[in-house]
C-alpha cells in the first residue's frame, strides 16, 4: 500500500491555471492553524506574566504547560509542513515567557529530535518522500547530516575570528537572497538534481547552525530546492535530518549539562508529535508549486526578520 501511494503522480494545475479540488483540504488546514496559532500567541502576551516560566521550574501551572504544549503544535505543524520555523519561532516565545535560554534550547531540541523522527516515518508511510536502505532520499538526508559535523567545526573556527554581528548579517542575507530566489523561480520546472549544489549547500546550512544557533530548516530547505529535490521530499529529508543533528548537540550538551528540563520538555514533545500526522497529511495534499511558494515566502519572511533584528533591534 506504502509502494503505491509513493508512486502516485504528483498532483498538477488544471490548464485553467486554478488549483486542483484535492488542495483545498490541504489549505483548510493551514489556514484553520494559522488562526488557531493567532488565538494561541494572544492568549500567552495577554493572560502570561513574564516571570511565569521562572516560576514553572519549581511549581507546576496547567495553564502555562497547555499554552507550551499548544505553541509546540503550532510551530511543529509549520515546521513538518514547510521544513523550518520550530526552533525560530518557539524559542523566542519561551523566552518572552520567562524561560532562560540555557533551559530552552535542551528542551527544544529534545522535542526537536523526537518529532523530527516522527515526521520522517509519517512522510515516509505517505509516500512525501521514500527512507529505503539505498534510495536518494535517504543518501540526501545522510549527506546533510554529515555536513552537519563539518559545517560546525568549520563555524566555531570561523566565530573564533569573525565579529559576531557580521556573522549574523551575512546569515540574514544568504536567507533573504535564497528566498527570493525561489519565489522568483517557483513557476519555472524544477531544476535538475546536483549532488555539489546540494552540498555545497548543506554546509552553509551546518554553518549557520553552528554559528548563530539558527537558520538551518530555510537554507536546508531553500538549498535541497535549489539543488532539484522536490518540495515534499524536500520537506521531509530536512525533518530527519535536523532529528539527527539534534542528537549530536543532545549528546553534547547532557555531558556538559546534563539531560533536558523534563517539565518543559513534555509539554513541547506532546504538542509537536501530535502535530505530525496532521503535518504530513497537508503536504501530500498541497500541489507542489503552492508548497514551493509557502517555502519561498517563509524563507523570505525569516530573512527579513534576521537582518532587522541585527540591523535595528539590540
Amino acid at each position: 500500500m506504502a509502494l503505491q501511494i509513493a508512486h502516485q503522480k504528483e498532483p498538477q494545475e488544471h490548464p485553467s491555471g486554478t488549483t486542483p479540488r484535492r488542495s483545498v483540504p490541504g489549505l483548510i488546514l493551514w489556514r484553520a492553524v494559522l488562526c488557531l496559532m493567532t488565538l494561541t500567541l494572544l492568549y500567552l502576551t495577554f493572560t502570561v506574566r513574564g516571570e511565569a516560566g521562572a516560576a514553572y521550574l519549581t511549581q507546576f501551572d496547567l495553564r502555562l504547560a497547555l499554552g507550551i504544549f499548544i505553541a509546540a503544535f503550532i510551530c511543529e505543524y509549520f515546521d513538518s509542513s514547510i521544513g523550518m520555523g520550530y526552533g525560530t519561532t518557539l524559542t523566542p516565545l519561551l523566552m518572552i515567557l520567562g524561560f532562560e535560554p540555557l533551559t530552552i534550547v535542551p528542551a527544544v531540541m529534545f522535542s526537536q529530535m523526537i518529532a523530527g523522527f516522527s515526521a520522517g516515518a509519517a512522510h515516509h508511510t505517505l509516500g512525501n518522500a521514500s527512507f529505503r536502505r539505498g534510495s536518494r532520499d535517504l543518501h540526501i538526508m545522510l549527506a546533510l547530516v554529515t555536513c552537519s559535523l563539518l559545517g560546525g567545526y568549520l563555524a566555531i573556527t570561523f566565530m573564533s575570528q569573525v565579529p559576531e554581528y557580521w556573522v549574523k548579517l551575512w546569515i540574514g542575507t544568504l536567507i533573504l537572497t535564497i528566498g527570493l530566489f525561489i519565489a522568483a523561480t517557483r513557476n519555472r520546472a524544477a531544476a535538475p538534481f546536483s549532488w555539489p549544489r546540494m552540498v555545497a549547500l548543506g554546509l552553509l546550512a551546518s554553518f549557520n547552525k553552528g554559528s548563530s544557533g539558527g537558520g538551518y530548516g530555510p537554507l536546508v530547505m531553500g538549498g535541497q530546492l535549489l539543488a532539484g529535490v522536490d518540495g515534499r521530499r524536500a520537506v521531509a529529508i530536512t525533518a530527519l535530518g535536523e532529528a539527527l543533528t539534534c542528537v549530536i548537540y543532545l549528546v553534547l550538551n547532557g555531558v556538559l549539562h546534563g539531560p533536558p528540563l523534563w517539565r518543559l520538555a513534555l509539554p513541547l514533545c506532546a504538542g509537536a508529535i501530535l502535530s505530525v500526522p496532521l503535518a504530513a497529511y497537508t503536504v501530500k495534499l498541497m500541489p507542489p508549486q503552492l508548497l514551493r511558494g509557502s517555502i519561498a515566502y517563509v524563507t523570505i519572511f525569516l530573512g527579513c526578520l534576521t537582518l532587522i533584528k541585527v540591523l535595528f533591534v539590540h
